[in-house]
């Protein structure tokens, strides 16, 4: 049985959401108070029937994300009203776009609470989602909301377990090293992490190694001094100062040039490092947390990672696991980007269920940055017959990837048999070259040149391995 209300109500400050339910509750009307759209499009889409929806629109406060087309174009005018400030007319154009009547200002008076439940009793929420099957069985999760409109779920044993660990290491304050494809999700990680620590009041900073220049990460780090270098024309704080007594994310670890490694490994010891041109060192109280979707066990054995900051920051490690690996979750995953996606782009879609299907049979390898971009795609395009087969023929790619690699296996472990490890590496080289050179020469229409440059080798090398492979248009 669904949960009926008489009012539903939406505003982000917290003084007026308790000022709503106060009012309400002392003269016996139940009550839901959220802090935006989408808070209340989730209670909608999971069964609540509310009489009113009251948007509180308040001063200073974008106008556009509050009237959310996602949640309103469902809802019939009649059961909308806006609470504004005194004074405020920034609502009047959406007021008119949605053709709401009922208008209240600040405060909140007994003859408004009288306006708003004394509607006739037929009237209830003609709330449709567009989204979501309401008799369709919603496996059990957990679901946090996160900054800047992000979130984290856990569905699967793997990923229940994985939240269960993080709370666990929250509070410990010494470095945790996530691990993890690219995409599955190690910032979110990182936001949790920082969500339970002691010290969550604080700053999360993330500065992405890969992204800088040894020389700029170095200044972006530990800052530097007036007339350090040149253009340096005032100090500068670094990450580690900015980050003192809160968290810092160092994402991409794994690409880290071996220089700045050191001078890593010097500061998580002693906590104490130098703005580049200053005289004298500086310490900070900084809780580390390092991300990469490298190996770094190869990294380490490849002499591209320190051994010694490997050790210094695997202390505590969580590795994210890939979306392949939890696909029971990629329903909930897309429900929850759709609701998401449509708040900000102003239109709904619906996944049917063969499209879902598609989506729990494809690979992933981009994760859920891979994810959230199709869901997006899809919302914009709107064209279920599209993205249906644009899954299929990812899913027919990878099995025709996977089918290869088989097929080199087998072709490696025969010709090991009979000629050797160095015939067998051979064998496989000479097909590896023959696919990527057959991949750019169709690329390019056959215009060799073309071929060449995008191989990146010279024009007569690629004459000669065009015929020393036999290859023809």
């Amino acid at each position: 049985m669904v949960d009926t209300v008489k009012i539903l109500a939406i505003s982000e400050d917290s003084d007026v959401r308790k000022l709503i339910l106060s009012a309400l509750e002392s003269e016996g009307h139940k009550a839901i108070c959220v802090t935006s759209p989408l808070e209340a499009l989730q209670l909608l889409h999971r069964g609540l029937v509310a009489k009113v929806l009251l948007i509180h629109a308040a001063k200073n406060r974008s106008k556009d994300t509050l009237f959310a087309p996602a949640l309103l174009q469902n809802i019939s005018s009649e059961k909308l009203c806006i609470l504004s400030e005194p004074g405020d007319t920034s609502w009047n154009s959406h007021a008119d776009k949605w053709k709401i009547n009922t208008v209240l200002t600040m405060p909140l008076l007994r003859q408004d609470i009288e306006k708003l439940t004394t509607r006739p009793s037929g009237e209830t929420a003609a709330f449709a989602s567009p989204m979501v099957n309401p008799s369709a069985k919603v496996p059990q999760y957990h679901m946090e909301e996160l900054d800047n409109n992000r979130f984290f779920m856990a569905a699967s044993p793997t990923m229940m377990q994985l939240y269960r660990d993080i709370r666990v290491l929250a509070p410990v304050d010494i470095p945790v090293l996530i691990l993890g494809e690219s995409g599955v999700g190690k910032e979110i990680v990182a936001m949790l992490l920082h969500k339970y620590h002691a010290n969550s009041e604080k700053q999360l900073l993330n500065i992405n190694c890969a992204a800088l220049p040894i020389e700029l990460l170095e200044s972006e780090l530990f800052g530097y001094e007036t007339g350090a270098f040149t253009g340096a024309t005032k100090s500068k704080p670094g990450m580690f100062e900015l980050a003192n007594k809160g968290t810092l994310l160092l994402d991409e670890i794994g690409e880290m040039s071996p220089q700045m490694q050191a001078k890593l490994l010097h500061v998580l010891q002693d906590g104490s490092f130098c703005r580049l041109g200053a005289r004298s060192s500086s310490r900070v109280d900084v809780r580390v947390l390092a991300a990469t979707n490298i190996n770094m066990q190869d990294a380490i054995a490849e002499k591209r990672f320190r051994e010694d900051l490997y050790y210094r920051l695997n202390t505590l490690t969580i590795t994210v696991p890939p979306l392949r690996e939890r696909r029971e979750e990629i329903p909930l995953l897309m429900e929850q980007m759709v609701h998401r996606g449509a708040l900000e782009l102003g239109q709904a879609f619906i996944f049917s269920d063969r499209i879902i299907e598609a989506a729990q049979e494809y690979h992933w390898p981009g994760n859920l940055r891979e994810l959230r971009n199709f869901v997006t795609r899809t919302l914009i395009l709107q064209d279920e017959e599209s993205a249906y087969n644009d899954l299929r023929a990812k899913t027919r790619t990878d099995n025709t990837a996977s089918t290869k690699n088989t097929r080199v296996e087998v072709a490696l472990n025969r010709s090991s048999a009979a000629v050797g490890m160095k015939g067998a590496v051979n064998e496989v080289k000479n097909e590896t070259e023959i696919r990527m050179l057959q991949d750019a020469l169709s690329a390019s229409g056959w215009n060799r040149r073309r071929a060449a440059v995008n191989l990146n080798i010279s024009y007569r090398a690629l004459l000669y391995k065009i015929q020393q492979h036999g290859l023809s248009a």
